[in-house]
């Protein structure tokens, strides 16, 4: 397990979120800066907590090992990656700032360790790489962190 990445989100993802200008036009994809910090909060953490519970494993049986092989890799998502869950339009916001899609991020990620503190042995569902232990999610959602600040030009460092 990787106490760097552990740490990272820990303490670092919300201060690299509060740091990027709202007029930053996305590198790749159709998401302003406040869309992503929404979809990662919304969707990606609050699915790795078992908030937002998705049922089906949508990837193809026979392709889930690769697919988690790939998530455990230190190889980055590609630029428009597509998510067949969402809409090829961004989400209607859910905040009305920015500073309030950074401050239910914040929220999430704490429940997030918190739900894990509680329930070592939680699994949740991923609907596209399985049932995740915390290790994984932890993984998985470094990675999807990585792939979204680089989409808006950043690079975090010493991580």
């Amino acid at each position: 397990m990787s106490l760097e990445k552990e740490n990272f989100l820990r303490t670092k993802l919300i201060a690299y979120m509060q740091r990027l200008d709202p007029a930053t036009p996305p590198r790749w994809g159709k998401m302003n800066v406040q869309q992503m910090i929404e979809h990662y909060a919304g969707d990606a953490v609050r699915n790795a907590s078992g908030r937002l519970k998705i049922d089906n494993i949508l990837t193809k049986p026979e392709n889930l090992q690769r697919m988690r092989e790939f998530m455990l890799s230190e190889k980055p998502f590609k630029e428009n990656t597509k998510n067949p869950l969402m809409a090829d339009m961004p989400a209607p916001l859910r905040y009305k700032t920015i500073q309030g899609a950074i401050g239910a991020l914040h929220q999430e990620v704490i429940y997030f360790f918190e739900a894990f503190e509680k329930n070592p042995n939680l699994v949740t569902r991923n609907p596209f790489f399985g049932d995740l232990n915390f290790e994984e999610n932890v993984q998985l959602l470094y990675k999807h962190a990585l792939h979204h600040l680089r989409q808006f030009g950043v690079e975090p460092l010493n991580i």
